[in-house]
């Protein structure tokens, strides 16, 4: 990793973000106060406050689908990926896309899934087989 980002967003409950964050994406909690906690996000600082989450529509084109934009979420070795989401399909997650394969044997070629945390917010989760093909042409 060349440096981490920080990424500070509004969710409803703190205690359901604790528990979708921590609980079922394995993000170890930070500091926190009663207004805001922070996770180590896959070694990203994330930064969740209290207040009204951005609003997000279908608006990105990327092959098929159209994307919840904006979104966030983390590239992830495709053994990582994999695992996050079998955890989330026997969690029985609410998926906008669910786990599949984009531009299958293209440069690229990545494992996707899109859902949302427990205050909407919409998150993409990657998985490369190769960190090289991450920025293939």
């Amino acid at each position: 990793m060349r440096v981490p980002f920080h990424l500070a967003i509004h969710v409803h409950d703190l205690a359901a973000a604790r528990e979708f964050y921590s609980g079922l994406l394995g993000a170890a909690e930070g500091r926190s106060t009663e207004t805001w906690v922070d996770f180590d996000f896959f070694g990203h600082q994330l930064s969740l406050h209290l207040g009204t989450p951005f609003a997000t529509a279908a608006t990105g084109h990327v092959g098929d689908h159209l994307v919840q934009m904006p979104h966030f979420g983390a590239v992830l070795p495709l053994a990582d990926w994999m695992a996050l989401a079998g955890r989330l399909e026997a969690a029985q997650t609410d998926f906008i896309i669910a786990p599949c394969v984009r531009f299958k044997g293209e440069p690229g070629e990545q494992w996707v899934m899109f859902l949302r945390d427990p205050s909407g917010n919409p998150l993409e989760f990657k998985g490369f087989a190769d960190f090289d093909d991450l920025f293939a042409r």
